[in-house]
C-alpha cells in the first residue's frame, strides 16, 4: 500500500496581484446554468427542496441549486486530476460499474461496461448512454447486486452520510469481482490556512466546528477524508493507494492550474453553503432559520476576504480485492486518532521558499 501526499504537503503559492480577477465579484447566480430536475417527489423545508424516499437520511437538498453545486464540484475534480474520472488501474476493457451520479461520463468513455449509477434521488439528466441506467437506491441497504459482479465501484462525497462504514465497505468488497477495484473520494469540512491567514475565532473555524459537531450527533462522521484509508485496510484491500490535494478557495494562487481551481471552489462554496448548512444548523444543531441566516452572511464575508488564503483538503483512495479469499488484517479503531492539525504558519520574520502545487500522478495499467 502506498500514500501519495503529492498536494497535501505542498504550500499553494500566492498571487500578489488578485484585485483584477472578477472571481472574488459579481453576481454567483448568473455564472450558473440552470438544470432541468426530473424529481417528482421532495419535501421543502426552509426554502429548500429534500428527498422523499428514505427521508432525512442525507442531509443536503436535492433541489436545482445544489444540483448545480455538484456539476460545479465535478468539473473541480477533473481540473484537479487532468481530466481523469477516477485513478484506479481498472483496464481498458471493464463490464460492469457502479459509479457516482456523474456515472454517464463514464459510461462515454467505456462503451464496454454496463454502468448503474445510485443515489436517493432520481437527480439523473434527461439523457444517458444506452449503457447505463440510474436506480434509486439507499448505499446502506442490502445490496440487490449479484455478489462478486463489479469491475469497479467508485463512490463520491458521501461524508455526512453513512452510519456504519465498516459495512458499507465490506457490502463494496463483497459484490466487487476478484481482483476488481474499489474507489472513494472526499473533502474535509475544515477550511485552513497554511500563512495563518485565518485568525483564532474566524467563523471558517466556527463552520468546521459544527459540521463535526453535528455528524457526531447524527451517528454519520464528516471526517471519513481522514480514515478512509484505514477503512480500506481493515475490510482488507489489497494495494492500496491515497492521492492528498488541496483547492485554494478563491483565486489567490500564482499557480496557473491552482488559481483557476480556486475560482470554481470560491464559486461552488458560494453557491453550496446554504444547503450544506441549512438542515444540520436547524434539524440536528437546532438552530433558527435566522441564526442559520446570520452566520452564513458571515461565512460569505470570509469567503470574499482576499486576505484569507483558506483552501479544503482533498483525498482519493483505491484498493483492489483480493484475487483469493480476503482476510482481513487486525483491526485498527477508525475514528479514534486526532485529525490532522492545519500547519503552523512560518514566524513573521521567515521567507521560506514556496513550492509549487504539482499536479496529482495519476496511476494506469
Amino acid at each position: 500500500m502506498e500514500s501519495i501526499p503529492h498536494g497535501e504537503n505542498v504550500v499553494i503559492p500566492i498571487d500578489s496581484n488578485q484585485d483584477s480577477d472578477s472571481a472574488w465579484g459579481g453576481d454567483t447566480e448568473s455564472e450558473t446554468t440552470s438544470m432541468t430536475s426530473s424529481i417528482t417527489k421532495y419535501r421543502f423545508e426552509n426554502g429548500r427542496r429534500y428527498h422523499a424516499y428514505k427521508d432525512g437520511e442525507y442531509w443536503g437538498p436535492n433541489d436545482e441549486k445544489q444540483s448545480e453545486q455538484l456539476d460545479i464540484n465535478h468539473h473541480i475534480y477533473l481540473l484537479l486530476y487532468d481530466g481523469k474520472l477516477f485513478h484506479a488501474p481498472i483496464g481498458p476493457n471493464p463490464q460492469s460499474s457502479s459509479a457516482h451520479p456523474h456515472f454517464s461520463d463514464f459510461a462515454d468513455q467505456f462503451p464496454s461496461a454496463s454502468v448503474i449509477g445510485t443515489d436517493l434521488s432520481p437527480t439523473q439528466p434527461s439523457w444517458v448512454p444506452p449503457n447505463c441506467k440510474f436506480e434509486i437506491d439507499d448505499a446502506m441497504a442490502d445490496w440487490t447486486f449479484p455478489k462478486d459482479h463489479f469491475d469497479f465501484i467508485h463512490i463520491r462525497g458521501l461524508y455526512g452520510s453513512i452510519r456504519d462504514w465498516p459495512a458499507l465497505y465490506d457490502q463494496i468488497m463483497n459484490h466487487l469481482k476478484p481482483g476488481a477495484w474499489f474507489e472513494q473520494v472526499e473533502y474535509s469540512v475544515h477550511w485552513r490556512a497554511d500563512d495563518g491567514s485565518i485568525p483564532e475565532g474566524h467563523p471558517f473555524q466556527r463552520w468546521s466546528e459544527v459540521f463535526v459537531e453535528s455528524g457526531e450527533r447524527m451517528g454519520k462522521t464528516f471526517q471519513i477524508v481522514h480514515y478512509q484509508k484505514q477503512h480500506l485496510i481493515n475490510a482488507g484491500f489489497q494495494n492500496i493507494v491515497e492521492v492528498q490535494d488541496k483547492m485554494p478557495v478563491g483565486p489567490w494562487s500564482s499557480d496557473p492550474k491552482m488559481k483557476d481551481i480556486g475560482r470554481w471552489h470560491l464559486l461552488e462554496c458560494e453557491q453550496g453553503i446554504e444547503g450544506w448548512a441549512m438542515a444540520l444548523l436547524t434539524r440536528v444543531m437546532g438552530w433558527s432559520i435566522e441564526e442559520v441566516q446570520v452566520f452564513l452572511a458571515q461565512i460569505r464575508n470570509g469567503l470574499r476576504d482576499r486576505n484569507v488564503h483558506a483552501y479544503t483538503s482533498c483525498s482519493m483512495v483505491y484498493g483492489q480485492k483480493p484475487f483469493g479469499e480476503v482476510k482481513k488484517p487486525v483491526q485498527v479503531p477508525v475514528g479514534q486518532q486526532p485529525v490532522p492539525a492545519a500547519p503552523a504558519p512560518a514566524p513573521a520574520e521567515a521567507t521560506p521558499a514556496q513550492p509549487k502545487a504539482t499536479a496529482p500522478e495519476t496511476r494506469s495499467s
